[in-house]
């Protein structure tokens, strides 16, 4: 593999990484464990006592429970990209982790965060 299309594929995946963060810190925040992990935040619920508040709470809870899975896609992604990120500073981007042979630069255009080529995907 080129290391052009390398360079080409590392700008793509960095400004991927920063976009996904951003879209993270919208409702959930980073965990200061090094695993890295995000956490939706929940919604808070105690002290408000007016009529309004009462009624909006099951749709705080409600909009908390529909982006748990949002946040688990993106944490998901995430992990994958600063994965090959991790690849590409090792130079061993591009080799499917289950066979060991390259994976086309076609899949890799399409998603470059791919850890396995299309056959070991399937």
């Amino acid at each position: 593999m080129s290391r052009k299309f390398v360079e080409k594929i590392k700008k793509r995946l960095e400004k991927e990484k920063i976009s996904i963060e951003k879209e993270l810190l919208r409702f959930a925040k980073k965990d200061t464990r090094p695993s890295g992990d995000w956490d939706t935040k929940f919604p808070k619920l105690e002290g408000e006592i007016s009529s309004e508040a009462l009624e909006d709470k099951p749709k705080r809870i409600e909009e908390y429970e529909k982006m748990l899975p949002v946040e688990f896609a993106l944490e998901k992604k995430l992990k994958n990209i600063n994965l090959a990120l991790e690849k590409i500073e090792k130079g061993k981007y591009g080799i499917c982790e289950k066979c060991g042979k390259e994976i086309s630069k076609t899949r890799l255009l399409a998603v470059p965060e791919a850890r396995f080529c299309r056959k070991c995907q399937e």
